[in-house]
């Protein structure tokens, strides 16, 4: 009886995939090593001596967009397994009607988010890259996942906040995807 009522309340209220716990957690790294490699291929490239600086631009554009693409692809499968976990804990198949709406307004948001970000790097609005990013992602954290939990709203609002922030200082890119690998394994702690 108790699974039932659980299951129950499960199915009204979330989906399988959702960002909380191990998966938050994990995103969160990602961002940190996202950062720093961004940061260690900007940097070197700088450097005369240094073996990056040698490089093309063109180059170290296609390393930073298949980087992000590697970024996408693990946090998608951390959000995926941690989805599997779920569906299995509460016995209903991860494949349901609204795991498949928010799959499908995820991989949209995905699209939305490389093809605005192309764009600004082929346009050369190289700064405008991290702060539309940043705005972007929090519309996409506010638009895909659970509307329930508040807490939610909290580091999509963190995210929106450094997206404007990096517009006033486009050097601060570094230090807002700190802060939002920080947010993630924070929340990801706090809603196990």
């Amino acid at each position: 009886m108790v699974m039932i009522r659980k299951t129950h309340l499960h199915d009204n209220f979330e989906v399988s995939f959702t960002l909380k716990g191990f998966s938050s957690i994990l995103i969160g790294i990602y961002f940190f090593l996202l950062a720093y490699a961004y940061k260690y291929i900007i940097d070197s490239f700088l450097i005369d001596d240094h073996a990056l600086g040698l490089l093309s631009p063109q180059i170290i554009e296609i390393v930073f967009i298949s980087l992000a693409a590697v970024f996408i692809l693990f946090s998608s499968l951390s959000l995926f397994f941690s989805g599997k976990r779920t569906a299995k804990n509460f016995k209903i198949l991860l494949w349901n009607g609204k795991t498949k709406a928010v799959f499908l307004k995820y991989l949209i948001g995905i699209v939305i988010v490389f093809s605005t970000l192309i764009t600004l790097m082929n346009h050369g609005f190289i700064d405008f890259i991290t702060p539309t990013f940043l705005i972007l992602y929090a519309l996409f954290l506010f638009l895909t996942f659970n509307k329930t939990r508040k807490s939610l709203f909290v580091l999509a609002g963190l995210s929106l906040m450094l997206g404007v922030l990096c517009i006033i200082i486009p050097e601060y890119w570094y230090s807002a995807f700190t802060i939002l690998g920080i947010a993630h394994i924070t929340y990801g702690i706090v809603q196990r």
